[in-house]
């Protein structure tokens, strides 16, 4: 029996002003849209004005910039740090072959063009950080996270909140997906529904798990959809609700939420590296530099043997971490008491190995970003996968 859809919560003001009236030719382009109803050349207009700002050119980010540009928002700007590799290609379809080893920024910018060179969009090819986060919130009108990692979505929840504009969030897991708005001055925050970060190394990272490259598009999908709605005023937004998609399942579900009367309010931004418990870590910069200097370490590298083939730092102790799930403490009393450094592909494998070895009497430090983070920032000779 099909149950009757939950009560709507209502549309909410426009947030963008309408901007000047499109010439013939951008009319045209739109007629489609436009003729929605409750839609109109106003709202293209409002789209038009509108300021976005993409975190992440990703799996997400690539569904959502190419909807973004196409549908007309008018300036879009494109925050990631990472460069385009092979295993990236078929989730993330804003970029092609061509573009191995570049930018992402850069790649998808290019991309965005293509579609409307009209469109403004402002390329920031930098990681998101407590430091640049509130400059950067004050020039946009909103925020899409297509983020990957916890620390990056809770410190663009803080800054949106601290900013006072909206965000709208996805997240992707294997075969299944996530999507939400979270704005303080309407209603509850991203904070409110996961106040506290899962713990490290609880969920494994897209490297690790996989993602269905479709689930990125449904759900980059639904995060336009739910900026098209914020930006003109109409249809329902995702305030206070997550969509819950399955794909394998082919089912889609909604979870309701409300503020949490005992959070403690939003005043600053913070170490979110911190916050998710990922403080005990090294850059790669860093490690670098004490390998120069000679300092004694252990490198242990805690991927599995066909990735050390591919790439590897030198003179690095492969142990998987399936053994030292197995054997923790005769791992542990293997390593020596020299300082130990621990190495995966993006840094998750790493902080569980780290937990279980320190847990066991051989504390250490994760590599952060992995031997990913090394390859780019300290080898550029070493693939990346």
């Amino acid at each position: 029996m099909i149950q009757p859809p939950p009560a709507a919560t209502g549309s909410l003001p426009p947030l963008v002003e309408p901007g000047p009236e499109l010439a013939p030719d951008r009319e045209a382009r739109y007629s489609r849209t436009a003729q929605l109803p409750g839609f109109g050349l106003l709202a293209q207009r409002r789209l038009r004005a509108a300021r976005v700002l993409v975190i992440g050119a990703g799996g997400l980010g690539s569904a959502v910039l190419p909807l973004l540009a196409s549908t007309g928002f008018g300036t879009i700007g494109i925050v990631d740090d990472d460069r385009v590799e092979a295993s990236n290609l078929p989730r993330q379809n804003i970029h092609t072959p061509a573009s191995l080893g570049r930018s992402k920024v850069a790649s998808a910018v290019d991309a965005v063009r293509a579609l409307d060179d009209e469109t403004t969009v402002v390329a920031v090819p930098e990681r998101l950080t407590s430091g640049n986060a509130l400059e950067l919130f004050e020039r946009f009108d909103l925020v899409l996270d297509g983020s990957d990692n916890f620390p990056t979505r809770y410190l663009v929840d803080d800054a949106a909140s601290l900013s006072g504009i909206p965000v709208v969030w996805g997240a992707v897991h294997q075969t299944g997906g996530q999507a939400g708005v979270s704005w303080r001055a309407r209603g509850p925050v991203y904070r409110d529904l996961f106040p506290v970060p899962p713990e490290p190394g609880s969920i494994p990272s897209c490297a690790e798990a996989g993602a269905l490259p479709s689930v990125c598009a449904t759900v980059g999908s639904i995060m336009v959809s739910e900026a098209i709605k914020l930006v003109t005023g109409t249809g329902d937004p995702l305030l206070g609700r997550v969509v819950v998609h399955d794909a394998l399942a082919a089912t889609f579900r909604e979870l309701r939420y409300e503020r949490d009367p005992e959070a403690a309010p939003v005043t600053g931004l913070i170490d979110y590296d911190l916050f998710c418990g990922v403080e005990a870590a090294i850059s790669p910069a860093e490690l670098h530099a004490r390998l120069l200097a000679g300092e004694p370490h252990v490198l242990l590298d805690v991927r599995e043997p066909w990735e050390a083939d591919i790439a590897e730092i030198p003179g690095s102790l492969l142990v998987p971490l399936d053994v030292i799930r197995s054997d923790a403490p005769g791992v542990a009393a293997r390593l020596g008491d020299e300082p130990l450094v621990i190495v995966c592909h993006k840094g998750i494998r790493a902080e569980t190995a780290r937990e279980l070895l320190a847990g066991a009497g051989a504390p250490g430090l994760v590599l952060s970003g992995g031997i990913d983070a090394w390859s780019r920032d300290v080898d550029p000779s070493l693939p990346r996968y």
